[in-house]
C-alpha cells in the first residue's frame, strides 16, 4: 500500500512540471492573424509606392514597438531576413494608422525594416490594426517576397517578441494597356440630309426657277458636322455671287430682303420674311456666325465663316437658305453660281 502511494505522488509532480512551460510559451508568442499587405503599385522598381499593412493583434497588454521586416528569402521566424534587391524604405513615413495610437517611425528603421515605436507604458488591446507607409521603392526583380511582423513590449524592438506573423506578396512586371482615339471630322452636304446620317445626303443642285421682280426666289441645302477636335471647327463658304455671262446679281451685305431689288445672300437660321430656312438642330454648341445667324438678314462674302464651334461636337445639322431678288431692269439670262463649303477642324 505504501509503495502505490509514492508512485501516484511522483506522477502528479511530473505532470505539473511539463504543463507549466507550455502555458508560458503560448502567452509569449501568439500568432498574428488576418495579415495582409496592399501596395499602390506592384510593378518592379516602382518609386513612391504606398505599403498598407493590416493585421490583428492577438495578445492584449504592453506593446511599445512593432517591427515590419521585408525579406527576399523566407517568411520563417527563425530564418535571417535578407533584404530584397532594390527595395528601399529609408524615406518611408507613417501616413496613416488605425487601431494603434501614437506610434512613430523609429530612427533605427533601415532599408528593409520599419520599426514603429511608442513612449514607454503603452497598453495595446487585442484587435485589428492598420499602418500605411510611404514612399517605398519596390524590389527591382519580379518575384515573391515576404513581410514579417513582430510586436514587442519594449520601445526599441529588443528582447523576446510578444506576437509574430508573416505574409507573402509578389512584385510583377506591369501590363501596358494603350488605346488611341483617332482624330475625326465628319462633314457632309446635300440638298437634303436625313436626320444626321451622311449616307443619306442627296442632291447638289438647287433650281430657283424663274426669277421675278415681284417675288423672292428661295432654296435651301443642308450640312452635317461632327468632330472630336478639342477646339471645334469652322465652316467657310467659297464662291461668287450669281452671274450670267458679264451680268451679276449683287451680293447682300447683311441686309433684309427687298423685293424688286437685285440681291443675293444666304443665312443659316429660320426666317419669317421670306419664310425660308430652319434653325440648327442637334446637340453641341456649334452655331452660325453672327453675320449669318440673324433672322431675316442675308449676306454673302467669299471665304467668310458661316458657322463655328469651340469644342468637341456631336452631330449638328445646319440648313443654309438661299435668297435671290431681282429688279425689273436685271438683264435676262440663266444665272448661276457654285458655292463650296469648307469645314476645318481645330485639333
Amino acid at each position: 500500500m505504501r509503495m502505490r502511494c509514492y508512485r501516484v505522488v511522483g506522477i502528479v509532480i511530473a505532470l505539473i512540471f511539463v504543463l507549466v512551460p507550455l502555458r508560458t510559451m503560448s502567452v509569449r508568442a501568439a500568432q498574428i492573424t488576418s495579415r495582409s499587405l496592399t501596395l499602390s503599385s506592384n510593378i518592379a522598381g516602382a518609386h513612391g509606392t504606398t505599403y498598407k499593412v493590416d493585421f490583428t493583434i492577438p495578445t492584449a497588454g504592453p506593446m511599445d514597438s512593432v517591427v515590419v521586416q521585408f525579406c527576399g528569402n523566407s517568411a520563417l521566424v527563425e530564418d535571417t531576413c535578407i533584404a530584397p534587391s532594390g527595395l528601399n524604405a529609408l524615406n518611408a513615413t507613417i501616413s496613416a494608422q488605425t487601431g494603434l495610437n501614437g506610434f512613430i517611425r523609429d530612427a533605427s528603421s533601415n532599408v528593409n525594416t520599419l520599426m514603429l515605436s511608442h513612449a514607454p507604458g503603452n497598453t495595446q488591446p487585442a484587435g485589428p490594426v492598420s499602418v500605411t507607409f510611404s514612399p517605398i521603392t519596390n524590389p527591382t526583380d519580379t518575384d515573391t517576397y515576404y513581410a514579417k511582423i513582430f510586436t514587442y513590449p519594449t520601445t526599441d524592438g529588443s528582447g523576446p517578441y510578444t506576437d509574430f506573423g508573416a505574409l507573402a506578396f509578389s512584385i510583377n512586371n506591369g501590363f501596358d494597356v494603350s488605346a488611341e482615339v483617332p482624330p475625326f471630322l465628319t462633314f457632309c452636304q446635300g440638298v437634303t440630309v436625313d436626320n444626321f446620317d451622311c449616307s443619306s445626303a442627296a442632291g447638289d443642285q438647287i433650281n430657283l426657277g424663274q426669277l421675278s421682280s415681284a417675288t423672292p426666289s428661295m432654296g435651301s441645302s443642308q450640312i452635317v458636322i461632327a468632330t472630336n477636335a478639342s477646339s471645334g471647327y469652322v465652316v467657310q463658304v467659297n464662291g461668287i455671287t450669281m452671274t450670267s455671262g458679264n451680268n451679276t446679281i449683287p451680293a447682300m451685305q447683311d441686309t433684309f430682303s427687298h423685293t424688286g431689288t437685285s440681291q443675293f445672300g444666304i443665312n443659316l437660321v429660320a426666317n419669317t420674311n421670306p419664310a425660308v430656312g430652319q434653325d440648327p438642330t442637334g446637340p453641341g454648341t456649334g452655331a452660325p456666325t453672327r453675320q449669318y445667324g440673324t433672322i431675316n438678314r442675308f449676306r454673302f462674302v467669299n471665304n467668310e465663316s458661316v458657322a463655328s464651334a469651340t469644342q468637341v461636337q456631336d452631330y449638328k445639322k445646319y440648313t443654309i437658305s438661299y435668297l435671290v431678288n431681282v429688279d425689273k431692269s436685271q438683264a435676262p439670262g440663266v444665272y448661276s453660281t457654285t458655292l463650296t463649303y469648307i469645314c476645318t477642324a481645330n485639333f
